[in-house]
């Protein structure tokens, strides 16, 4: 790793120059070692050194937000007839056990409400809160964050739907809200889709304050990335957990960096800060020309 890293590196400060740092934020919680989207999973974010956590959120036929990340609890709670998480009631999802399909330690874990969730962040610490449904869960997300102890800057609201986006962003002009996207293209295609053009005009047509873009080596550059920051967007990288990509998302100079494994990412980004760092004091001085 360390060989690889340092070759890395020295492309990095050769093509681009100074890079910063970026945050870690606990992809669905440490979801390497606890089960996705329980009070587990973000408290191990916490204790392995997480900027901020990521979690999933759905509004319940009784109007409460719930962490969960598919529309039904058929994958995390496998030994229990599935329920639709829209169409149930809070009650009866926190009846089901959501941790022992990752191991039969978590046995006790429930769906946590959002402001379960909220509860556990930091001081000085974020949430990224991501939307899984429509625009009829915003006015009850207004309340809930108007409830919590959380300050303005601790909260990010992201979602792949812009109508999301643009409807957080009217109502709640407080918060960063972060427009969400992958890349995809056809084998008879050279580029990816959604093109810079398109990403551009979607985050400034629904008001979104950053990009939050799934780790495509093929889709991703520095360039793209300066293009977005440039026309003064956020970009953001999800879900990154191989230490080649990490060292290339620090290349790329994102703003944060989404895994499921924080404390390991942390090592990695470290590390290569540190090599960038001695690489760049290392490089030979422009001679001054009398």
């Amino acid at each position: 790793m360390k060989n690889l890293t340092s070759v890395i590196v020295g492309c990095v400060v050769a093509m681009t120059g100074q890079v910063h740092s970026q945050d870690i934020v606990a992809h669905r919680g440490a979801s390497h070692a606890a089960p996705e989207n329980t009070l587990a999973a973000f408290e191990l974010a916490w204790e392995e050194g997480a900027d901020a956590i990521e979690g999933d959120f759905y509004l319940t036929a009784d109007h409460h937000i719930v962490c969960i990340h598919d529309k039904t609890t058929e994958r995390v709670c496998p030994q229990s007839p599935s329920l639709n998480v829209s169409q149930s009631t809070l009650s009866q999802l926190q009846s089901l056990d959501v941790g022992s399909w990752k191991a039969k330690e978590f046995w006790r874990e429930r769906i946590p409400t959002l402001a379960d969730v909220m509860a556990t962040v930091p001081k000085g610490k974020r949430i990224f809160v991501e939307i899984k449904c429509g625009v009829e869960i915003v006015p009850s997300l207004k309340s809930e964050l108007e409830r919590s102890n959380l300050a303005s800057e601790q909260i990010v609201i992201i979602s792949f739907d812009e109508e999301v986006v643009k409807a957080t962003r009217e109502m709640m002009p407080q918060y960063k809200a972060n427009w969400l996207t992958s890349f995809k293209r056809d084998d008879d295609e050279l580029d990816f889709r959604p093109t810079t053009h398109v990403l551009l005009d979607t985050l400034s047509r629904s008001h979104a304050t950053g990009l939050g873009s799934q780790f495509n080596v093929g889709a991703l550059s520095r360039s793209l990335v300066d293009d977005i920051k440039e026309s003064g967007f956020e970009f953001h990288v999800w879900t990154v957990d191989d230490s080649k990509d990490v060292v290339l998302a620090v290349e790329f100079s994102v703003d944060s960096i989404t895994t499921n494994r924080p404390q390991f990412v942390r090592q990695i980004v470290n590390q290569t800060h540190v090599s960038i760092s001695q690489d760049t004091q290392n490089q030979p001085q422009p001679v001054t020309v009398p």
